[in-house]
């Protein structure tokens, strides 16, 4: 470690010219691969590579791109009734849009149009009489509605009846609020293109939908529109790094301020500010452009997954943790150029001292980060290895290219006469680092009980830790106030969560099975009727009792006789009758009922292409598209419910797994949930063995390195305790916590503990040492503690819910491994010290 230090200084002192290009040069290759970063939206980069994952890439993979998608729009009137005249025009308007635009694109069926309307009884009804919709008063809507809905079939009027909100009453016919549904068929061709394709057309028809004039509110919804907000992230991605930035500068400026002494005139205190400024900054930009770059190239290489929204944070923590690089090693500069010594010598000093404390945080930061690699979400791991690729770029150039451009700037100054050594003599008399000077009475005074209050607050936080609540949603990384998440909460709250969640279920066939038995089809038979019985599954409600809402082989069947036998075509009747299928669907024992399922697919070729799949004339899979009303909350009774209902499948030797975007989410709460004490404990056993290690070599003081990391494990405790105070729940974003406190307070205390080696050695009193080390690297450590906290705390003001937790739970860990770098270490120092005196006394 010594050698490489040793190495930097020699090459920035001998070759200045020679490190600036080749920084530049190295910065000129990487940095352009940036501009093709692609931020990743839905699961794609959180969830684990589990069954449920694999199952919704077999859906793809097996069915395609022609799965329905189905655009939700609300109609509603707070305190109001949308079952009215305005809420008639409003619908009927909203259908003519969505027909306008949309409408060769539509799925109709012979039992349902493309466009299903609340109010399609009274459209209907209206239509046969010859009445005209736009003269039909609210009396005569509601007339027209309640007599509609009376005289249509049980099943058909469930239907219509759902569309209304949960404070809906069909017999009064009133509603706060109603849904008109639209189903579009899925395009032909690659996945990612008819995605696109369905996003935009479902943008223009929620456009046109704008510019309906109505009493009423009209809102669209669906997922393709929910996800479509990537704009909306980035933007708010760049306000928070432009802001925190701008921040960022302000503090630099005064952390780099010099008070004019000497020949060190106000003017060019002024300019030596704004040049120590400005170089820290670029460098910082420099750092993460390379980052962003050498990313790009992880990823087409496959060592990255995706850069996905948490990655995003990255960037802003590169500019915290190299603005603390840049303080430390300008701050040391300074102090050694003000005693008098020369420039050259004075930088290389600082990179000498600095530079091993920086070696080390840098070493221990990147171990810390690069324990994600555990992580069984991927978007954690790829944080890690870009937070990883940032610190050490950051660490690079600022041991290079920093040094490099003040030793030539400084040496002209030098030569000139108009090097500012005075000013910079007084840098322990400053505000900060008098402020950090005085704190050492502490650990001068009161250690023990500074230690045990301390450990008293830590065990606090462990239980806070212990009672944290596990957290994820999709959702959380788009804008609060986005109109679509509004919705959204709606559906949820209003609607029970719309008609717009699709949990399915694959059935595979095991190897050398078909699925085309008279077994496996009861058995889905009873699937489908246990379907109808699970709570959180949309039904319908007939005389034979709840039918769940499913697009199925045996769905498909069952519309096929909604009418009586008569309504069913002549073939599908005939293969039925061979098939010896009975009132309960169910057919004889061991047949085979490919010729019945042909049947169907001559009669719905779409729907049975959606929901069957062959392998040549083998039946390999089947699916059941279930419309769900779980939500994020109450997906794991759903999911339980699932498995028991398709468990009888299972013992055929068939594979039946349910999937959905709630249900991987749930997975990656779990995959969260279990990980969460491994990757903490695994992150701090990381670094303290880096810590012993390095302090063993370097002083024969091993126990230096638990010393030094005791306090950073403490700051860990104190932040969890302070998340569960402040109700934020473990998630994917704060579960970089570990590794994140451990990047911001390792670099504290090393810095502090070295400089205490050097000071001991200088002071014959153990507490002229812990002063000169609180003053001289106190000052430091606060400067680059709030340097940090404005950048992390700029995210505060985010819309974006995690962003929002993840700058409290940094300005969290930031102010706390201050307090631990400055109230709790030089404690532990001191009584360590007292101890090894006596000793050797």
């Amino acid at each position: 470690m010594t050698a490489i230090v040793n190495f930097f200084a020699a090459a920035v002192r001998r070759f200045p010219w020679a490190v600036i290009i080749a920084s530049v040069v190295l910065a000129s290759i990487l940095s352009p691969f940036a501009s093709q970063v692609v931020v990743a939206t839905g699961n794609e980069g959180f969830a684990p590579d589990n069954a449920e994952i694999q199952a919704l890439e077999r859906i793809s993979e097996l069915f395609g791109t022609e799965q329905e998608a189905v655009v939700q729009v609300v109609i509603r009137d707070p305190g109001g009734d949308v079952i009215s005249g305005a809420g008639l025009e409003a619908a009927v308007a909203v259908e003519e849009a969505i027909r306008r635009v949309g409408g060769d694109m539509l799925s109709e069926t012979t039992q349902r149009p493309g466009v299903v309307s609340f109010l399609a009884p009274v459209v209907q009804a209206a239509q046969l009489e010859g009445l005209p919709l736009d003269q039909l008063d609210d009396d005569v809507v509601d007339q027209i509605y309640q007599s509609a809905v009376s005289a249509m079939p049980p099943e058909q009027a469930g239907f219509v009846t759902g569309l209304l909100s949960e404070d809906g009453d069909p017999a009064s016919a009133s509603a706060e609020a109603a849904i008109v549904l639209a189903f579009f068929r899925g395009g032909e061709g690659d996945a990612v293109e008819v995605m696109d394709a369905q996003t935009e057309l479902e943008t223009r028809i929620a456009d046109e939908l704008e510019t309906i004039d109505s009493e009423v509110e009209i809102r669209p919804f669906s997922f393709n529109l929910l996800f479509s907000g990537i704009d909306d992230f980035t933007s708010e991605v760049g306000r928070l790094f432009t802001f925190a930035g701008i921040i960022i500068v302000v503090i630099l400026l005064f952390v780099y301020w010099l008070r004019p002494r000497g020949n060190t005139t106000r003017g060019r205190s002024v300019r030596r500010a704004l040049a120590d400024m400005a170089l820290t900054m670029l460098t910082i930009f420099m750092a993460i452009g390379m980052m962003q770059g050498a990313g790009v190239l992880l990823e087409k290489a496959g060592i990255l997954s995706a850069f996905s929204a948490p990655t995003q944070i990255v960037p802003i923590l590169v500019i915290g943790l190299g603005v603390d690089y840049g303080i430390h090693l300008i701050s040391r500069y300074r102090e050694e150029a003000g005693e008098g010594e020369s420039v050259d010598e004075s930088m290389t000093r600082s990179i000498s001292t600095s530079g091993v404390a920086l070696v080390l945080a840098t070493l221990t930061t990147v171990i810390g980060f690069l324990t994600n690699l555990s992580s069984p979400v991927p978007a954690l791991a790829d944080f890690g290895i870009l937070a990883a690729l940032g610190i050490f770029f950051s660490f690079l150039l600022m041991m290079t290219f920093v040094p490099a451009v003040r030793l030539l700037l400084d040496r002209r100054a030098e030569t000139n006469g108009r090097l500012p050594v005075e000013a910079m003599g007084e840098q322990g008399e400053r505000l900060l680092p008098q402020m950090m000077g005085r704190t050492a009475v502490i650990a001068e005074r009161l250690p023990a009980v500074a230690l045990a209050v301390a450990v008293a607050l830590g065990a606090l936080g462990w239980y806070g830790y212990t009672q944290l609540e596990t957290r994820f949603s999709f959702t959380d990384f788009l804008p609060e106030d986005a109109p679509a998440i509004e919705t959204l909460e709606i559906l949820t709250d209003e609607f029970g969560g719309g008609f717009g969640e699709q949990t399915q279920v694959l059935i595979e066939a095991g190897d050398g099975q078909d699925l085309a038995t008279g077994d496996i089809h009861n058995l889905m038979v009873d699937a489908g009727a246990g379907l109808g019985r699970l709570e959180h599954v949309s039904t319908f409600d007939t005389p034979q009792g709840p039918v769940a809402n499913v697009t199925s082989p045996i769905g498909v069947l069952q519309q096929m006789f909604i009418g009586g036998p008569e309504a069913a075509p002549a073939e599908v009747l005939a293969a039925v009758q061979a098939a010896g299928m009975g009132q309960d669907l169910k057919v004889a024992e061991g047949i085979d009922v490919r010729p019945l399922y042909s049947a169907l697919a001559a009669a719905e070729p779409e729907q049975m292409a959606a929901v069957t799949h062959y392998a040549g004339d083998t039946l390999d899979a089947v699916l059941f598209d279930v419309r769900t009303t779980a939500g994020e909350g109450e997906v794991p009774e759903l999911r339980a419910g699932l498995e028991e209902t398709f468990a009888g499948l299972e013992t055929t030797g068939a594979t039946a797994i349910a999937t959905s975007q709630n249900i991987i989410s749930d997975v990656v709460v779990n995959a969260l949930t279990a990980s969460q004490s491994s990757s903490l404990f695994l992150t701090l056993a990381a670094a303290t063995v880096v810590l012993i290690v390095f302090f063993w070599i370097r002083n024969r003081r091993p126990f230096l390195g638990v010393i030094t990391m005791a306090p950073v494990a403490l700051v860990v405790l104190w932040t969890y305790g302070l998340m569960y105070a402040a109700g934020i729940p473990f998630g994917p974003v704060t579960a970089t916590l570990a590794a994140l406190a451990i990047g911001i307070g390792v670099p504290f205390t090393i810095h502090l503990a070295r400089r205490f080696e050097e000071d001991r050695l200088e002071f014959d009193d153990i507490e002229e040492a812990i002063r000169s080390t609180t003053t001289h690297t106190g000052g430091a450590l606060a400067g680059s503690a709030f340097t940090t906290m404005a950048g992390f705390g700029i995210l505060m003001t985010s819309t974006l819910v995690p962003f929002k937790q993840m700058g409290q739970v940094t300005f969290f860990a930031i102010g706390l491994a201050l307090f631990a770098a400055i109230g709790v270490l030089p404690s532990m120092l001191v009584l360590w010290e007292r101890w090894h005196r006596r000793r050797d006394r």
